[in-house]
């Protein structure tokens, strides 16, 4: 099996009860604490492009920060990429990444599926 990357967050269950899915499968896994490192507009929009959807889709649209910000108002995917990338609490998680497609865990069957590809 290939390496499998995992954009997680140890406080969030879902988060958790992926990473502990890959664990099971014996999948050798790359575990990024996102939340922790210093993101690139780069680096999501390449993983937009692995998740084949839109910035708003990625985003976690009920986080306070997001009504704050007022980005439901927000048109431009480029003012939504680089507000992910200031406050990384917006992003959707987990994120599970293997050969070069990506998948946000919620349901983990999304995981499943990607491990059976």
């Amino acid at each position: 099996m290939s390496t499998i990357t995992i954009w997680h967050n140890p406080r969030c269950s879902k988060s958790r009860a992926a990473l502990t899915l890959l664990q099971e499968q014996g999948a050798e896994t790359e575990i990024v604490k996102y939340l922790n490192e210093t993101l690139t507009v780069e680096r999501l929009r390449e993983l937009l492009e692995m998740l084949a959807i839109e910035p708003r889709e990625l985003m976690r649209t009920k986080e306070a920060i997001y009504r704050e910000l007022k980005l439901k108002e927000e048109q431009d995917p480029e003012k939504l990429i680089e507000a992910m990338v200031a406050h990384p609490k917006l992003i959707e998680r987990p994120i599970v990444i293997r050969d070069g497609k990506a998948v946000i865990g919620r349901p983990i069957e999304k995981v499943i599926d990607l491990l059976a590809e």
